[in-house]
């Protein structure tokens, strides 16, 4: 090769590697630009993930709080739920005896009942209707006859029902019914009672 020839190949390649030496410069400041960008993205990504963690966390931290005062409440009314309807069976099965075993405090309730349920019909012929027990009684005292009387009004002594105590009233048609039994009634009161009994128990 010529010194001609070797000066070309030499500023040739003089010029190569500072185009070469130019862009692995730019290269590098690129990638250090890049590797700066991904670090602050990353720590803004990490720092977005902790907060939202932390506020996923505080939530779920809240809804099971809150879940487990509401499954205490629930756990709550339902003892004193049970404790309320337990009450209530005490008091049925004591009036069960009263109504079975002849008790003077019962018959007086059972004539209010009557006449309370006759008074709602407002009719003088009625069809009264007791349970067995007190069908018994009330045809023992009648001596075979079907009828008999309270005040002006004629009561005509049907077929026993299944009942505690109490009475069922018809009009001599049958057409309008009111019932008076001791279920009906506590039917009909027990969410007053249901009140005065949590009352009473749960002061």
């Amino acid at each position: 090769m010529s010194s001609g020839t070797d000066k070309i190949v030499s500023s040739i390649m003089s010029e190569a590697q500072g185009k070469a030496d130019a862009i692995i410069q730019d290269a590098n400041a690129e990638a250090s630009a890049i590797t700066q960008n991904a670090e602050k993205t990353a720590e803004a990504e990490k720092t977005k993930i902790l907060d939202n963690g932390k506020k996923q966390s505080d939530m779920r931290y809240q809804q099971i709080i809150s879940e487990a005062k509401m499954n205490a409440r629930r756990a709550e009314l339902g003892a004193k739920e049970e404790v309320i309807e337990a009450a209530f069976n005490q008091a049925v099965g004591e009036l069960k005896i009263k109504a079975s075993s002849g008790d003077a405090e019962y018959d007086d309730s059972l004539t209010k009942m009557i006449k309370e349920a006759a008074d709602e019909l407002g009719s003088k012929d009625l069809i009264i209707q007791l349970n067995e027990n007190d069908t018994k009684k009330f045809k023992d005292q009648l001596s075979g006859v079907s009828t008999f009387q309270i005040e002006d009004i004629t009561f005509e002594l049907g077929e026993p029902i299944d009942t505690i105590g109490g009475a069922v009233l018809k009009t001599s048609n049958g057409d309008i019914e009111v019932n008076n039994t001791i279920e009906a009634r506590l039917d009909r009161f027990k969410s007053v009672l249901r009140s005065e009994v949590a009352d009473i128990l749960f002061k």
